[in-house]
Parts: C-alpha cells; sequence; structure tokens
C-alpha cells in the first residue's frame, strides 16, 4: 500500500475505519479481492507475482495492511516479498504481538516496511526502519511511504478528510470513503518532501490517487469492523484511472 487512512476507536459503533489505496506498476499481475483457495480463511487481493498481498482480514479478526519504505539508496536485495508478511501473519492463530516479534526478527531479510497488524481489539504498528513495536492509543492516522503520521501533503490531506467524514456522524458511507481515495490533486512543489526520486517524479507520487503512463494506483480498499465485530470489506480495482473501476465487496462475522 501506498497510503493507509485509519480511525481507530474514533466512532462509537465502529472501531476500526479504514480507507487505502495500493499503489503499483500496471503490468504486474493482481488478483481482485476474495478468499483464497489455499487459505480459505483469508480475505485479501493477491500479488500473483510474490504470491503475498498488501492488505488482508482472516476469519478470526487478524488484519493486517503493508507499506513500503520509499529510499532509493537501500541496498539490501529484494529476496523474499514483503508481500508475505501479510500472508503469514494471517495464516498464523496465536497473540497478535508474538506475530510482530518474530517479523522483527526477520525484518533484515526484506527491504524495508511498514505494517499496521491487529484485531478488532488491540492495533499495533510496526516499522523495520524504527524496529520497535507500537500499540496505537485511540486516535486517527495516516500512514505512507515513511513513518506513520508523516507529514506527507497526500497523508494530511487523506487524514483531514477522514476526521471530517466521521464529524458528519452515523455509519461512514462506502460510497465516500472512496472517494476520498479518488484525489488526484498534487501537492505544491513547496510542500514536497525530497525522498530522492527526483522532482517529477515527487509530483506524481504526491496525489492520494496516483496516475502515470506506467505506475499509478491499482486498487482502493475500504475496510469497517463494528463493535459487533461485523465486517465490511470493499475493494475497487482500477487500470490508469479513478473514473472507471471494478468492485467486490465481502461481508462477513468475524470469530474474535
Amino acid at each position: 500500500m501506498c497510503l493507509i487512512l485509519f480511525a481507530w476507536r474514533q466512532h462509537p459503533d465502529y472501531p476500526l475505519i479504514l480507507a487505502a489505496n495500493r499503489d503499483e506498476f500496471y503490468d504486474r499481475p493482481t488478483a481482485p479481492a476474495a478468499f483464497w483457495p489455499d487459505a480459505p480463511h483469508i480475505l485479501a487481493g493477491r500479488d500473483l507475482i510474490g504470491q503475498g498481498t498488501w492488505l488482508g482480514l482472516s476469519r478470526s479478526g487478524r488484519l493486517a495492511a503493508l507499506s513500503n519504505f520509499r529510499d532509493p539508496s537501500e541496498r539490501v536485495k529484494e529476496g523474499r516479498s514483503r508481500g508475505l508478511l501479510i500472508s503469514d501473519f494471517l495464516r498464523e492463530t496465536g497473540p497478535v504481538r508474538d506475530g510482530l516479534n518474530k517479523i522483527a526478527r526477520q525484518r533484515r531479510s526484506y527491504r524495508s516496511f511498514n505494517l499496521l497488524a491487529g484485531t478488532p481489539l488491540e492495533l499495533f504498528f510496526y516499522s523495520s526502519r524504527e524496529n520497535l513495536i507500537r500499540s496505537l492509543p485511540p486516535g486517527i492516522y495516516g500512514l505512507s511511504n515513511h513513518l506513520l503520521d508523516t507529514p506527507w501533503p497526500k497523508l494530511v490531506r487523506g487524514r483531514e478528510a477522514l476526521a471530517k467524514l466521521l464529524e458528519q456522524g452515523g455509519k461512514p458511507p462506502v460510497s465516500d470513503l472512496f472517494a476520498l481515495l479518488a484525489d488526484t490533486r498534487q501537492a505544491p512543489d513547496h510542500l514536497l518532501p525530497d525522498t530522492g526520486v527526483g522532482l517529477e517524479w515527487e509530483r506524481t507520487l504526491s496525489s492520494i490517487f496516483i496516475v502515470s503512463p506506467r505506475y499509478g494506483t491499482r486498487s482502493s480498499t475500504v475496510l469497517l469492523i463494528d463493535r459487533n465485530a461485523s465486517a465490511i470489506f470493499a475493494e475497487r480495482t482500477f487500470q490508469g484511472s479513478p473514473e472507471h473501476w471494478r468492485e467486490v465487496r465481502h461481508e462477513l462475522r468475524l470469530k474474535s
């Protein structure tokens, strides 16, 4: 994922409200969100090259989402796909912190990553750059390709938009959360971070929904989990434009 916005224990009926965009090269083969044939308890999209995922949910209530840490100077060779961190975590059944401790021990086998993981009862953030497992207090958060709540323009804009949506009260409309994720406005140059990819790429990557000739937002996901552990998992997939999509939606009761 390249932008994950989430409200944790900020709504009286929905402990977790999450809206996220996955950005990737258009030619990388991907399967839309579904229950996996080889792991029927896992609901997630799937990277058909690495066989992992960027965001997923298990019927037992485990959830996890991943973002890469942008650092072009990183010299670690790409080994095992980072998406397997998510699928491995969702396959497990033990305490969440035990799973994150395992990931922390393995962190040097992967290029840098950020991980959001938990259940409807607890939520954690881990970055291989910090090597610190953080239990998250209630709040509205954003994660892109740096550390949690790094104030990149699209993260700040998205987090503010999510907060305004929650202020309206009632059940957050899935359509409004998708609209939030479809924002193609780029940030002005003076607000852009310098992550080592050059000014043109910084401009392109500064929008919530990314469009370019070869790379951009491939999918948007909305996840709502209510206080009774019922979940709505909706995904829209794109090929270069926020105006045209295919949507799948799953509703399920979690066992946790």
